[in-house]
């Protein structure tokens, strides 16, 4: 088949010529019993491998500069120097920053949590928009605490402020936005400047007590020399005097160690002061040790950039061949559409004929393991059957080599199989 030829443009006698060719090459891939992985985007161990300096970095010396033990109990909010280190990486003052454990979703879970009593004294069943394809995990906390989620698209700029601003004039009951304002998972989006201010006026709009989720998990992970640029939402809402309405959430997970990282918690006083209370109900304290590790390996801004350099030196390479294979492969054909990220950690592709889910399998059944279809919209069921979320940065380069050759001979199959039945 001729590259720049659409399979539309194909007769269902060539159609049925191609699947032929196609399916002869996937039955010699499921011989060959490949066992490969894109599911998650976790760091691959070379990554991981950046920040072994964690391991004995304190050597011995436990005392904060007040001279405070970091080894015994106390101090919710997290020591003095990992709140400057958070503020860094969120860009706001450290002292609207919460310094946490490992995962920034047990934060955001415990936050919503802690939410529930106030979104519970009204009539009504609690909601949340959901811009999408998004983060599964973000979908499953609301799943989990009984809040119905509403989707909407993205634009070019970010989410669909227009339906955004729609929804929240009609239902006071919307209490609450998740959002990956920068590289978002999957589709790698970058909320423009105007949608920054536009999130900033939606605490005057919204019903009692919302607020904009801002999960800013990909704020240092750039994979191009000109980064995305990012409107800092806290000082734009403080603007506005909506600062209630947004609580930021970062993390180390893709910067560290990814088990053993800690995270962060931006927000206003007053959130900042009711979470602490709530948290102080289960906990006296998160790792303090662990935190002190991060901010002497850590240390500033200039420091964060030279590792995550480091980062982008290993993850970069992978990007540029899943776009490789994509462009070869498919372009020209008509079969799918796909991302091309300047930073995070994923490709989303979208198939023209809405065939995902049997792309999924074809992949899985040739010993290529996939994020499942559906996963990226709520309630694991993407309407359209169509998004795809690729996770490039895990695998070693050669078996991504392998995987991703996999993946376009499945989707290719699975559109040219639908389009001779359909």
């Amino acid at each position: 088949m001729d590259r720049t030829m659409r399979i539309t443009d194909l007769s269902i006698s060539d159609l049925e010529s191609r699947q032929a060719v196609l399916q002869g090459e996937y039955d010699e891939v499921k011989a060959a019993k490949l066992s490969l992985d894109l599911t998650r985007g976790k760091p691959a161990t070379a990554q991981l491998d950046l920040s072994n300096e964690l391991d004995g970095i304190l050597e011995g010396f436990f005392l904060l500069q007040d001279g405070t033990d970091v080894r015994n109990y106390g101090g919710i909010l997290g020591i003095p120097e990992a709140r400057e280190l958070g503020a860094t990486i969120l860009g706001i003052d450290s002292e609207s920053v919460m310094v946490g454990g490992n995962s920034s979703l047990t934060m955001m879970y415990n936050y919503v949590s802690h939410m529930l009593t106030r979104w519970q004294e009204e009539d009504g069943t609690i909601k949340f928009i959901c811009p999408v394809p998004g983060y599964d995990r973000h979908f499953t906390i609301c799943e989990q605490l009984g809040i119905e989620m509403i989707t909407v698209g993205f634009t070019d700029d970010g989410p669909d402020m227009d339906a955004i601003d729609s929804l929240m004039a009609s239902d006071p009951m919307i209490k609450g936005i998740w959002c990956v304002p920068r590289y978002s998972n999957p589709t790698g989006h970058s909320y423009s400047d105007e949608v920054v201010k536009r999130f900033a006026k939606l605490g005057k709009s919204a019903g009692n007590h919302f607020r904009i989720i801002w999960d800013n998990a990909y704020a240092v992970h750039h994979l191009a020399d000109t980064p995305d640029r990012l409107t800092n939402l806290l000082a734009a809402c403080e603007k506005e005097d909506t600062s209630d309405s947004v609580v930021m959430f970062a993390s180390t997970s893709k910067v560290t160690f990814a088990g053993s990282g800690i995270s962060f918690v931006g927000t206003s006083a007053q959130n900042l002061s009711d979470f602490e209370a709530f948290l102080s109900t289960q906990l006296i304290g998160f790792d303090k040790v662990n935190q002190l590790r991060h901010v002497r390996f850590l240390k500033d801004a200039d420091a964060i950039k030279a590792h995550m350099e480091k980062h982008k030196d290993i993850v970069q390479p992978k990007f540029a061949m899943v776009e490789q294979k994509l462009d070869s492969a498919l372009a020209g054909k008509g079969v799918a559409s796909w991302t091309k990220p300047k930073g995070g950690y994923f490709v989303s592709l979208d198939t023209t004929y809405g065939v995902a889910d049997e792309v999924v399998e074809l992949a899985a059944d040739a010993g290529v393991k996939l994020t499942p279809a559906g996963a990226t919209f709520p309630y694991g069921q993407d309407p359209d059957n169509s998004n795809i979320r690729i996770a490039p940065t895990y695998p070693p380069i050669a078996e991504l080599d392998k995987a991703m050759d996999v993946f376009v001979l499945c989707l290719e199959l699975a559109t040219v199989t639908h389009l001779i039945t359909a």
